[in-house]
């Protein structure tokens, strides 16, 4: 599927801003950002429910939005199932295939695989008010799959459940895509279920297309200061660039590295490798991920030049059982979030309390800029 210069505008409100982005076949595809960002709009544009006011949306190279929502081949499950009450799950699943008027002979049958598929055979008879809330949605994307659409859009479906079977369900999801193969477009504004199922995703913000890429790209790599705050935690800094080197040479087939020297106000100056042509005297923000960040009590041995060493007082422990999370305040003020993990049994407390002297470094390849910005 490909969504080139789509523009949505609701009065003076620009919902979608030029939005042009590519979705291979069989990708498990997510639009990730906060409320009023624009990825509910888009994915109302692609199923026919809004039409954008420029722009093309493009499936297997053929425009679809002169074409109706039933003849796209594309659809959709709601947030809020939209299940019919008086219709049981097996009429429910059924009712697409009623409506193309096939033969009694096949709906059976068809009801029954897709029935199977979500793992719903001992609820066909069932009506809705008597199912769980993980049951409903699975009838709802067993009626949305039964009519085999090339792309299937999902609307935060999983927003209503609780938490743990929320995680059950996206497992769940994932392992229906993984069995039926068509493209799937997710819209969600939790990162961590982004994250968690995309093959890749798009994080947007005010009708704009941040940056596109796969979970791994997005988290260790975000492009702007936003996609750094809002995947994930981060410790997020304004900059000076004070200094640029080339790495020489660069790696093999790969961009051209430099190794950047940053004057942070809250920190003091340390060093970070980028990809990007700063210059002395710009203006940048730069992102270090809490986990990234090794914190001690003894000042690490280590003599290589690329890491960035601080000290600091703890300011607040937080134990959570598989990790520590610590505020650390460096500079008398300004706090410093770090999280250690616990990998093994002697890891099973903090043996960092309130008030310790710690050091903090890390190397000069995990930290980011993510912004850059003229003098």
């Amino acid at each position: 599927m490909v969504i080139k210069g789509v523009s949505k505008s609701f009065g003076d409100f620009d919902a979608l801003k030029n939005v042009s982005l590519e979705i291979k076949k069989g990708e498990f595809f997510s639009l990730l950002g906060p409320s009023g960002c624009g990825k509910t709009t888009l994915l109302r544009i692609i199923a026919g429910f809004e039409s954008p006011d420029s722009g093309v949306v493009a499936l297997d190279g053929k425009d679809v939005l002169p074409q109706p929502p039933n003849r796209r081949q594309v659809n959709t499950v709601f947030q809020n199932y939209a299940l019919f009450p008086h219709l049981t799950v097996f009429e429910n699943i059924a009712f697409p295939l009623r409506i193309r008027r096939l033969p009694r002979a096949e709906i059976g049958p068809k009801v029954t695989e897709y029935l199977k598929l979500v793992q719903l055979e001992g609820h066909a008879h069932k009506k809705p008010n008597l199912l769980s809330g993980g049951q409903k949605q699975r009838v709802a994307i067993a009626r949305a799959l039964i009519n085999e659409p090339r792309v299937l859009l999902l609307d935060e479906p999983l927003s209503a459940l609780d938490a743990k079977l929320r995680q059950h369900m996206l497992i769940e999801l994932d392992q229906i895509h993984d069995k039926i193969g068509i493209t799937f477009i997710y819209v969600t504004h939790d990162q961590q279920e982004a994250l968690s199922v995309s093959d890749r995703l798009a994080v947007m913000n005010q009708g704009d297309v941040l940056q596109i890429g796969t979970p791994h790209e997005i988290y260790e790599s975000p492009a702007t200061d936003f996609a750094a705050r809002f995947i994930g935690e981060t410790n997020l800094f304004d900059a000076g660039v004070l200094r640029v080197e080339k790495i020489s040479p660069p790696p093999a087939g790969g961009e051209t590295e430099y190794m950047a020297e940053l004057e942070i106000p809250e920190l003091g100056q340390i060093k970070v490798t980028t990809v990007d042509e700063i210059r002395p005297g710009q203006k940048v923000s730069f992102t270090i991920r809490p986990e990234k960040i090794v914190i001690s009590k003894d000042r690490p041995a280590t003599k290589r030049e690329d890491i960035n060493l601080f000290q600091g007082i703890v300011d607040e422990p937080i134990y959570s059982g598989f990790q520590t999370k610590f505020y650390v305040k460096v500079l008398e003020k300004n706090i410093v979030r770090v999280i250690k993990q616990h990998a093994n049994y002697s890891d099973e407390g903090p043996g960092i309390v309130w008030k310790d002297e710690v050091f903090l470094s890390w190397s000069a390849n995990d930290g980011y800029i993510v912004g850059v910005k003229e003098p």
